[in-house]
Protein backbone atom coordinates (compact mmCIF):
# COMPACT_ATOMS: atom_id res chain seq x y z
CA UNK A 1 0.00 0.00 0.00
CA UNK A 2 2.97 2.39 0.16
CA UNK A 3 2.38 5.08 -2.44
CA UNK A 4 4.94 5.75 -5.15
CA UNK A 5 4.70 9.50 -4.64
CA UNK A 6 7.30 10.37 -1.99
CA UNK A 7 5.45 13.61 -1.23
CA UNK A 8 3.19 11.42 0.92
CA UNK A 9 5.77 10.77 3.59
CA UNK A 10 5.89 14.26 5.14
CA UNK A 11 2.24 13.63 6.06
CA UNK A 12 3.35 10.69 8.18
CA UNK A 13 6.04 12.83 9.79
CA UNK A 14 3.44 15.44 10.72
CA UNK A 15 1.55 12.79 12.71
CA UNK A 16 4.83 11.96 14.46
CA UNK A 17 4.66 15.44 16.00
CA UNK A 18 1.38 14.67 17.81
CA UNK A 19 2.20 13.10 21.16
CA UNK A 20 -1.48 12.94 22.15
CA UNK A 21 -2.65 11.23 18.95
CA UNK A 22 -2.22 7.69 17.64
CA UNK A 23 -2.22 7.46 13.83
CA UNK A 24 -2.21 4.33 11.69
CA UNK A 25 -2.96 2.91 8.26
CA UNK A 26 -3.75 -0.78 7.82
CA UNK A 27 -4.06 -2.85 4.67
CA UNK A 28 -7.08 -4.93 3.68
CA UNK A 29 -5.85 -7.71 5.97
CA UNK A 30 -5.89 -5.40 8.97
CA UNK A 31 -2.09 -5.25 9.26
CA UNK A 32 -0.24 -2.03 10.01
CA UNK A 33 1.49 -0.44 7.03
CA UNK A 34 1.95 3.08 8.44
CA UNK A 35 2.11 4.15 12.10
CA UNK A 36 3.28 7.22 13.97
CA UNK A 37 5.82 7.49 16.77
CA UNK A 38 3.12 7.84 19.42
CA UNK A 39 1.69 4.38 18.68
CA UNK A 40 5.19 2.93 18.57
CA UNK A 41 6.05 4.34 22.00
CA UNK A 42 2.76 3.27 23.55
CA UNK A 43 3.33 -0.27 22.36
CA UNK A 44 6.66 -0.21 24.19
CA UNK A 45 8.68 -0.46 20.96
CA UNK A 46 11.77 1.36 19.76
CA UNK A 47 11.08 1.39 16.03
CA UNK A 48 8.06 1.67 13.76
CA UNK A 49 9.42 -1.31 11.83
CA UNK A 50 8.48 -3.55 14.75
CA UNK A 51 4.80 -2.71 14.17
CA UNK A 52 4.68 -2.89 10.38
CA UNK A 53 2.99 -6.05 9.12
CA UNK A 54 1.53 -6.89 12.53
CA UNK A 55 -2.10 -7.03 13.65
CA UNK A 56 -3.48 -5.39 16.82
CA UNK A 57 -3.80 -8.83 18.44
CA UNK A 58 -0.13 -9.54 17.81
CA UNK A 59 0.84 -6.27 19.47
CA UNK A 60 -1.81 -5.77 22.15
CA UNK A 61 -2.93 -9.31 22.93
CA UNK A 62 -6.01 -11.16 21.77
CA UNK A 63 -8.40 -9.83 24.43
CA UNK A 64 -7.96 -6.22 23.40
CA UNK A 65 -6.80 -6.64 19.80
CA UNK A 66 -9.77 -8.77 18.76
CA UNK A 67 -12.22 -5.91 19.28
CA UNK A 68 -10.09 -3.48 17.30
CA UNK A 69 -9.81 -6.05 14.50
CA UNK A 70 -13.57 -6.58 14.46
CA UNK A 71 -13.99 -2.81 14.17
CA UNK A 72 -11.50 -2.75 11.27
CA UNK A 73 -13.23 -5.63 9.48
CA UNK A 74 -16.55 -3.81 9.63
CA UNK A 75 -15.03 -0.69 8.06
CA UNK A 76 -13.25 -2.78 5.41
CA UNK A 77 -16.40 -4.71 4.55
CA UNK A 78 -18.94 -1.88 4.61
CA UNK A 79 -16.99 1.33 4.09
CA UNK A 80 -18.96 2.82 6.99
CA UNK A 81 -16.58 4.92 9.10
CA UNK A 82 -16.17 4.85 12.87
CA UNK A 83 -16.92 8.38 14.04
CA UNK A 84 -16.12 9.90 17.42
CA UNK A 85 -16.05 6.55 19.22
CA UNK A 86 -15.25 6.92 22.93
CA UNK A 87 -12.69 4.27 23.87
CA UNK A 88 -10.42 3.39 26.75
CA UNK A 89 -7.05 2.36 25.34
CA UNK A 90 -4.66 0.11 27.23
CA UNK A 91 -1.15 -0.37 25.88
CA UNK A 92 1.71 -2.79 26.63
CA UNK A 93 3.67 0.07 28.23
CA UNK A 94 0.84 0.23 30.84
CA UNK A 95 -0.42 3.58 29.62
CA UNK A 96 -4.20 3.73 30.06
CA UNK A 97 -6.37 6.57 28.89
CA UNK A 98 -9.59 7.67 27.24
CA UNK A 99 -9.57 8.79 23.64
CA UNK A 100 -11.84 9.55 20.70
CA UNK A 101 -11.33 7.27 17.71
CA UNK A 102 -12.18 7.88 14.05
CA UNK A 103 -11.58 5.37 11.25
CA UNK A 104 -12.18 5.63 7.51
CA UNK A 105 -11.92 3.17 4.66
CA UNK A 106 -9.25 3.79 2.01
CA UNK A 107 -10.12 3.30 -1.67
CA UNK A 108 -8.11 2.74 -4.83
CA UNK A 109 -8.87 4.41 -8.16
CA UNK A 110 -11.50 1.76 -8.92
CA UNK A 111 -13.32 2.57 -5.65
CA UNK A 112 -12.38 -0.75 -4.10
CA UNK A 113 -11.57 -0.68 -0.40
CA UNK A 114 -7.88 -1.40 0.11
CA UNK A 115 -7.37 -0.47 3.75
CA UNK A 116 -8.37 1.58 6.75
CA UNK A 117 -6.85 4.72 8.28
CA UNK A 118 -7.54 5.99 11.75
CA UNK A 119 -6.61 8.31 14.56
CA UNK A 120 -7.23 8.07 18.30
CA UNK A 121 -6.84 11.38 20.11
CA UNK A 122 -6.41 11.53 23.87
CA UNK A 123 -9.09 13.36 25.79
CA UNK A 124 -7.84 16.62 27.17
CA UNK A 125 -7.62 17.17 30.91
CA UNK A 126 -10.40 19.63 31.80
CA UNK A 127 -9.28 23.06 32.94
CA UNK A 128 -11.06 23.59 36.25
CA UNK A 129 -10.19 27.27 36.14
CA UNK A 130 -12.05 27.71 32.84
CA UNK A 131 -15.18 29.82 33.03
CA UNK A 132 -17.28 27.07 31.43
CA UNK A 133 -16.14 24.55 34.06
CA UNK A 134 -17.50 26.81 36.79
CA UNK A 135 -20.78 27.18 34.95
CA UNK A 136 -21.07 23.39 34.77
CA UNK A 137 -20.17 22.79 38.43
CA UNK A 138 -23.73 21.99 39.52
CA UNK A 139 -24.10 19.51 36.65
CA UNK A 140 -20.73 17.89 37.38
CA UNK A 141 -21.59 17.52 41.07
CA UNK A 142 -25.01 16.08 40.23
CA UNK A 143 -23.55 13.43 37.91
CA UNK A 144 -20.78 12.49 40.35
CA UNK A 145 -23.29 12.07 43.17
CA UNK A 146 -25.87 10.16 41.12
CA UNK A 147 -23.89 7.65 39.08
CA UNK A 148 -26.30 4.97 40.25
CA UNK A 149 -29.09 6.60 38.26
CA UNK A 150 -29.60 6.00 34.52
CA UNK A 151 -28.46 9.10 32.60
CA UNK A 152 -31.15 11.69 32.02
CA UNK A 153 -30.21 14.61 29.77
CA UNK A 154 -33.42 16.47 30.61
CA UNK A 155 -32.51 16.37 34.31
CA UNK A 156 -29.05 17.75 33.53
CA UNK A 157 -30.55 20.51 31.39
CA UNK A 158 -32.77 21.52 34.31
CA UNK A 159 -29.84 21.38 36.73
CA UNK A 160 -27.79 23.67 34.49
CA UNK A 161 -30.66 25.89 33.41
CA UNK A 162 -29.58 25.41 29.79
CA UNK A 163 -31.04 24.08 26.58
CA UNK A 164 -29.68 20.79 25.26
CA UNK A 165 -27.65 22.65 22.64
CA UNK A 166 -26.18 25.06 25.21
CA UNK A 167 -25.35 22.26 27.64
CA UNK A 168 -23.74 20.13 24.95
CA UNK A 169 -21.66 23.06 23.69
CA UNK A 170 -20.30 23.81 27.17
CA UNK A 171 -19.57 20.16 27.92
CA UNK A 172 -17.68 19.85 24.64
CA UNK A 173 -15.61 22.95 25.42
CA UNK A 174 -14.59 21.59 28.83
CA UNK A 175 -14.33 17.83 28.26
CA UNK A 176 -14.08 17.43 24.48
CA UNK A 177 -17.13 15.12 24.53
CA UNK A 178 -20.84 15.26 23.94
CA UNK A 179 -22.92 15.33 27.11
CA UNK A 180 -23.91 11.69 26.63
CA UNK A 181 -20.29 10.59 26.08
CA UNK A 182 -19.13 12.52 29.13
CA UNK A 183 -21.76 10.94 31.41
CA UNK A 184 -20.89 7.49 30.02
CA UNK A 185 -17.20 8.08 30.70
CA UNK A 186 -17.96 9.14 34.29
CA UNK A 187 -20.00 5.99 34.88
CA UNK A 188 -17.47 3.64 33.30
CA UNK A 189 -14.59 5.27 35.17
CA UNK A 190 -16.41 4.58 38.44
CA UNK A 191 -17.06 0.99 37.37
CA UNK A 192 -13.41 0.61 36.38
CA UNK A 193 -12.29 1.73 39.83
CA UNK A 194 -14.61 -0.75 41.53
CA UNK A 195 -13.50 -3.60 39.29
CA UNK A 196 -9.81 -2.91 39.83
CA UNK A 197 -9.78 -2.01 43.53
CA UNK A 198 -12.61 -4.03 45.11
CA UNK A 199 -14.16 -7.48 45.05
CA UNK A 200 -17.71 -6.16 44.64
CA UNK A 201 -19.73 -8.60 42.49
CA UNK A 202 -20.00 -7.47 38.88
CA UNK A 203 -23.79 -7.38 39.03
CA UNK A 204 -23.50 -4.89 41.91
CA UNK A 205 -20.93 -2.82 39.99
CA UNK A 206 -23.46 -2.66 37.15
CA UNK A 207 -26.21 -1.55 39.55
CA UNK A 208 -23.94 1.08 41.06
CA UNK A 209 -23.77 2.92 37.72
CA UNK A 210 -27.43 2.58 36.82
CA UNK A 211 -27.55 -0.72 34.91
CA UNK A 212 -30.29 -3.08 36.04
CA UNK A 213 -29.17 -5.59 33.41
CA UNK A 214 -25.64 -6.97 33.87
CA UNK A 215 -25.46 -8.07 30.23
CA UNK A 216 -26.16 -4.50 29.04
CA UNK A 217 -23.37 -3.25 31.30
CA UNK A 218 -21.02 -5.91 29.99
CA UNK A 219 -21.74 -4.95 26.36
CA UNK A 220 -21.18 -1.25 27.03
CA UNK A 221 -18.03 -1.84 29.09
CA UNK A 222 -16.53 -4.08 26.42
CA UNK A 223 -17.41 -1.67 23.64
CA UNK A 224 -15.53 1.11 25.42
CA UNK A 225 -12.58 -0.82 26.87
CA UNK A 226 -12.16 -3.94 24.73
CA UNK A 227 -12.59 -6.13 27.82
CA UNK A 228 -15.50 -7.72 29.60
CA UNK A 229 -15.76 -6.57 33.24
CA UNK A 230 -14.50 -9.98 34.43
CA UNK A 231 -11.53 -9.96 32.05
CA UNK A 232 -10.68 -6.40 33.07
CA UNK A 233 -10.78 -7.34 36.76
CA UNK A 234 -8.48 -10.30 36.16
CA UNK A 235 -6.09 -8.11 34.19
CA UNK A 236 -5.91 -5.59 37.03
CA UNK A 237 -5.22 -8.30 39.58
Amino acid sequence: MKPENKAYWPTEELFDCLSDTVFFVKNNLGRYVVVNETLTIRCGLKSKRELIGKTPSEMLGTSLGADYEAQDRNVLASGVPVLNQLELHMYPNRLVGWCITNKYALYNDDRHIIGVAGISQDLKVPDKAHDNYGKLKSVIDFVENNLHMPPNIERLMAEAGLSQYQLDRRVRRVFGLSTGQWVLKMRLDFARQQLSKTEIPIVQVANNIGYEDQSAFTRQFRKATGYTPLAFRKLCK
